[in-house]
């Protein structure tokens, strides 16, 4: 249903990985969630303000990249693992294929879960599979790896979910499940391992698996990998995949079940992180050094929360969407609401995560409706209701005007003009 038909020009600083038309890893170019310059439909659906569709080759959940004119898609292709680039017009540039995909386990999983990411030189892209590959952005292989056949099977009961990210010169990708649990740095250049380090803690059965991404960011102007699972928050170093610090007391009754989905959110240096499945959400300040759980923990509430969307924060504030729909805005340094609202109810859920765009917050629910909220100091005003007509469980991608949705059958450039 729509109720409004509305633009807002966002003015935020050009991020870190280029220009404001670069998308260039899940959560956008700082990877919090927060769109750069632009100006964005608030008012589409399968049929209206459609630039272009595609039909996609093959299932997938992953939020596609952009850098320039490519835009970069991962899925199954004929059941084998693959990615592929689209120019600004939905024209297939080129595609690739890995060898045989694990199809996914849940209803809005698959084998390509984890977005891949991109420096502007290289794409990397990861799998259920195992399979890891850099690729240059017109389609040449640069190396390929398996981390499974390298260093054991994938213990985790549901579908790979954490995604790549850089840090330095490395691909860092967190494996975090059932037993061994690690960290791997991989050279960017030929996919030789510059390290691995165990991140490996005692937990009851099924707490110790996370489908969360690593966060790189700078604390205490030091570069940090920021890993949530295990019941913990831990800071590593980038040169070598140490734990910094980390902070616990999250699970403090050692309850089992307790995995993670969710990222946490974070702003101006505090990280607000949900667990215990959709009940309990805390704030932390990073940074410090050895066990910081007594010294930087700086909230906790038992009356939210949520299990698969990641907050997003700004300026000291964080949104949280639970995955039925609840908005909080809160004060991530006292965790106190500065309202309470809510999405009109629907039997479906939320597994994306909601991303913010000036004052605008788009999003997407299973069931292909994205509602677009204007976010206000003293409350929230849902602009409209939006019906792709398909599954959505990607994260939407803004650049430059346009908004990508990858839904289980398509991928959909919505804009205004050509």
């Amino acid at each position: 249903m729509k109720l409004n038909s509305l633009f807002f020009l966002i003015v935020i600083s050009i991020a870190a990985y280029g220009n404001a038309d670069n998308w260039p890893q899940w959560r956008g170019p700082t990877g919090d969630s927060v769109v750069s310059t632009g100006i964005y439909p608030t008012e589409f659906s399968k049929d209206e303000n459609v630039r272009w569709k595609i039909k996609l080759p093959g299932l997938g959940s992953s939020t596609p990249v952009v850098w320039d004119k490519n835009i970069f898609v991962t899925g199954g292709d004929n059941g084998n693992d693959s990615v592929q680039s689209y120019d600004w017009n939905g024209k297939l540039n080129w595609k690739m294929t890995f060898g045989p995909e694990r199809p996914g386990k849940h209803k809005n999983g698959s084998g390509a879960n984890s977005s891949p990411i991109t420096d502007g030189k290289n794409v990397y892209v990861y799998f259920k599979s195992g399979t890891v590959a850099s690729l240059t952005l017109d389609g040449k292989l640069n190396w390929k790896l398996n981390l499974q056949e390298k260093f054991g099977e994938d213990t985790l009961w549901w579908d790979l979910g954490t995604s790549p990210v850089i840090a330095g010169e490395s691909l860092v990708i967190a494996v975090m499940q059932e037993g061994e649990s690690y960290v791997v740095a991989l050279n960017l250049k030929d996919g030789s391992v510059n390290w691995k380090a165990d991140r490996t803690f005692p937990v009851q059965k099924e707490s110790g698996q996370s489908y969360t991404t690593p966060i790189v960011t700078e604390i205490d102007g030091q570069e940090t990998i920021v890993i949530w699972g295990a019941d913990r928050l831990s800071g590593h170093d980038p040169q070598n995949g140490e734990i910094i610090w980390k902070c616990e007391g999250f699970n403090p009754d050692d309850n089992p079940m307790w995995r993670v989905i969710a990222s946490p959110g974070i702003t101006n240096g505090i990280a607000v992180i949900p667990y215990g499945r959709t009940k309990f959400c805390a704030g932390v300040k990073l940074g410090g050094s050895g066990d910081i759980t007594s010294t930087r923990r700086l909230w906790e509430r038992n009356d939210l929360g949520a299990d698969c969307p990641t907050p997003v924060g700004r300026d000291g504030k964080v949104i949280v969407l639970s995955d039925k729909g609840q908005l909080n805005y809160l004060d991530a340094e006292t965790g106190k609401d500065f309202w309470q609202g809510a999405i009109p109810r629907a039997r479906a859920k939320y597994y994306s995560s909601p991303i913010l765009a000036g004052d605008l917050l788009y999003c997407a629910r299973e069931d292909g409706v994205v509602t677009v909220i204007k976010i206000k100091e003293t409350g929230m005003e849902v602009l409209s209701q939006n019906d792709m007509g398909e599954k959505l469980a990607a994260t939407p991608v803004f650049c430059d005007g346009r908004i990508l949705l990858r839904g289980a059958d398509h991928l959909y450039c919505i804009g205004t003009s050509n």
